[in-house]
């Protein structure tokens, strides 16, 4: 609560900034995701940079009017409302006038970090800020409060508060947040305040309307392709094809009486390479431009490189004897020598871009001793970093100003794109440069969810019991592949979200399953592919590997999958909870013809499940009907975000089932756009039922654990409807007949 006494300064941001310039630069531009925002139009919630706010949280202006600040970054997941709502339930204000704002990150920096991480990914943008936003708002009614009884000579305690308003009881004398607000900011902060209980929520807890849907609807939010800024100039860019590749040369003079052309200029990556630059009066002559640039490039030695070499990378490293442990206890080689009955299986996960719809892109805009950068980002402090080693500057001279973001998927946790905007925007000081991605550099230069494999191994007893399971994953490693000075040689407990050790550094992603002699491990395998944190991260392959396997084992063992799994989560009573949820309302047992299939997981903190209902016709074609879908998060912010954010969940991980793979052919990604790299349609998607029901005293993520369960509870399906099982996606390019 310290924090909340920092008062809202114009002072310099030079000499203020307590941590040191290298620390921040290599922790937020190289990792991308620990740490903020801004803008400057109405549209995208601008700063007001008012004077006499409240605390760091919250201001009021005098027609009553809440401005509530958030740090964490909107891209449609719905985290600014849920949190202005908790905000807004411990300030007892009126909702119908609360509005929001991004504090930018430079600001931050300057007052010691009181908005705290700007980061948002990993499902953690509302459960990783609520607690300090709530006393936040607490703070703000103490105040507020203190504030009136000053004013009218009476005790604090003698005062109550409600939508706003407050009331003097005794005397039933009224004020308003707005007349008392600019007399609580000279009041000292509360260091310490008392929460609301979530069973006397009014304002959190209920499905209220986002505040940011209106102005999406009508076109006046602001995203960064929508950046228009005086005698702005555009970009359009290249990178070399391949990975580790650089450029050799280009010939300017092709271009060069292009209509709008100024410049070809090399780029200098964030990765060290080198790339080309076009700017023009506009991006489309840029970009034309470009394409008839002359450029040779030395594709270095990883254009060698395709898809069928990536598999023998990652198929040698199934039988390896090196490898990382993230899950053991007992003895599996033993429950092996002795099983009546093993089954063993092969399972492979693909290369897939993030796609948004947006493609990546910044405005920079330098000068010798400043430089502002507009842009959509997850990580508004590692886009500021970027920015700061871009330029030569030191933080104090940069800031950056979030707009909203068109799809982040944690693409947008990387600042690559910032970098290069930055050094094109040099070579013009003083005029505004917008950097723009086409969709085929977008889908081709991205940092792509991770490929691997994984080999199965079970045992069972005579009496179909589990006795013991080993889940080797060979493939790549994140971390390795952007911070690799974090692993320091040792493993990346990333790899095994999902089916992770209780108690081994990553409790919010552990395994749900009682395993008796269980060996989980990890042969890292790193093909020349830049990896990134593709949503849901490394849930997606793994709850297909143990999900699915789980029911090969079942059906081995002649059991019901859903008995069988139940048996294992005795001490997983939340696992459980999810998983009876969706099959008693998913139908499972009838039968009526439709193939059901199973999954569960826990990861980002939260427990869910998912039943899908499909059939599969003759020739082969899969018709996917119904799922049901069980999260408990703990606590419910808003239901009916919670909802939609578990439907648009089933989207992307049915699109990555489906269709979602990128393919390495002489080093370069093939897929270039939406015709060769597809999502789902509307008229392929199933109904999506979900089921809320928080079990309370947490917070967990929503926006990716269901993407978990979505693969493999199709995968499964199909199997009950057909008798196939199929091991690898995508499902777009196989037959789902037996």
């Amino acid at each position: 609560m310290n924090k909340l006494k920092e008062s809202w300064k114009e002072d310099g941001l030079q000499g203020a900034v307590s941590v040191s310039r290298r620390g921040f630069l290599v922790t937020t531009s190289t990792l991308g995701a620990g740490l903020a925002l801004g803008m400057t139009t109405r549209p995208v919630a601008s700063l007001s940079m008012p004077s006499d706010e409240v605390n760091a949280w919250v201001h009021i202006a005098t027609d009553d009017t809440v401005t509530i600040r958030i740090a964490r970054s909107e891209m449609g997941q719905g985290t600014l409302t849920g949190l202005a709502q908790l905000v807004a339930e411990e300030l007892d204000c009126n909702w119908g006038k609360v509005t929001y704002e991004f504090p930018p990150p430079g600001r931050n920096l300057a007052r010691g970090r009181v908005w705290g991480d700007y980061s948002t990914g990993g499902s953690y943008g509302l459960r990783g800020s609520q607690l300090y936003m709530r006393e936040g708002g607490a703070a703000a009614k103490i105040m507020l409060l203190q504030a009136a009884a000053d004013q009218w000579g009476v005790a604090a305690s003698t005062c109550s508060a409600i939508d706003s308003v407050i009331t003097h009881r005794p005397s039933g004398r009224t004020t308003t947040y707005g007349a008392v607000a600019a007399s609580a900011a000279a009041l000292p902060v509360p260091t310490k305040v008392n929460l609301r209980d979530p069973a006397d929520w009014r304002v959190a807890g209920k499905p209220l309307k986002r505040l940011d849907t209106a102005d999406k609807l009508t076109g006046k939010v602001i995203y960064g392709a929508d950046i228009n800024l005086p005698n702005m100039l555009c970009a359009s860019i290249v990178d070399c094809p391949v990975l580790g590749g650089k450029l050799v040369s280009f010939d300017e003079s092709v271009i060069e009486n292009m209509p709008g052309v100024k410049s070809a200029i090399e780029v200098t990556t964030d990765e060290g390479t080198n790339g080309v630059a076009v700017v023009a009066d506009t991006w489309w002559q840029a970009h034309s431009a470009l394409k008839k640039l002359p450029i040779r490039w030395d594709l270095g030695p990883n254009a060698e490189f395709d898809d069928q070499k990536v598999s023998a990378l990652l198929r040698e490293g199934l039988t390896a004897k090196k490898a990382f442990k993230g899950n053991w206890n007992g003895d599996f080689e033993g429950a092996l020598s002795n099983a009546a009955t093993t089954v063993e299986s092969i399972y492979k996960y693909p290369s897939q871009n993030h796609a948004p719809m947006e493609p990546m892109n910044a405005t920079a805009l330098f000068t010798e001793d400043r430089c502002e950068v507009w842009c959509p980002t997850q990580s508004g402090e590692a886009a500021l970093a970027a920015v700061a080693s871009a330029s030569g500057l030191p933080l104090g001279q940069c800031e950056v100003h979030k707009t909203m973001l068109g799809g982040g998927f944690g693409r947008r946790l990387r600042s690559d794109f910032v970098h290069q905007a930055v050094k094109i925007a040099q070579k013009f000081p003083g005029t505004p440069v917008k950097l723009q991605w086409c969709r085929e550099e977008d889908q081709k230069k991205g940092h792509f969810h991770p490929t691997t494999m994984a080999k199965m191994r079970g045992t069972l007893d005579e009496k179909g019991n589990l006795t013991g399971l080993h889940m080797r994953i060979s493939g790549q490693s994140i971390l390795a592949g952007i911070m690799p000075q974090a692993l320091g040689g040792g493993p990346d407990y990333g790899q095994f979200q999902g089916v992770i050790k209780k108690g081994l550094n990553q409790d919010e992603h552990s395994i749900c399953y009682d395993i008796p002699n269980l060996l989980v491990d990890h042969a890292m395998r790193n093909p020349p592919i830049r990896p990134g944190y593709w949503r849901g991260v490394n849930i997606n392959q793994n709850t297909i590997y143990m999900e699915c396997f789980l029911e090969e084992m079942a059906h081995a063992a002649g059991r019901d999958p859903l008995e069988f799994r139940l048996a294992l989560m005795k001490s997983h009573p939340q696992s459980a909870a999810v998983l009876r949820a969706v099959a008693d309302q998913g139908g499972w047992g009838n039968e009526d013809g439709f193939g059901r299939g199973l999954a569960v997981l826990h990861a980002f903190g939260s427990y869910v499940a998912a039943c899908a209902e499909v059939s599969v016709d003759e020739e082969g074609r899969l018709n996917m009907h119904r799922i049901v879908a069980a999260t408990d998060c703990g606590t419910a912010v808003n239901p009916q975000q919670i909802e939609a954010q578990v439907q648009g969940s089933f989207v992307y991980g049915l699109s990555a089932a489906l269709y979602s793979q990128s393919t390495l052919k002489n080093g370069e990604m093939q897929e270039d756009n939406f015709h060769s790299y597809p999502s789902m349609k509307i008229a392929s998607m199933p109904k999506v039922e979900v089921i809320v029901m928080p079990s309370g005293g947490f917070y967990g993520g929503v926006g990716e654990p269901t993407i978990g369960v979505a693969a493999p509870a199709v995968l499964n399906a199909i199997f009950a409807a057909t008798g196939k099982r199929v091991r690898q996606l995508p499902l777009r390019d196989q037959s789902l007949r037996a």
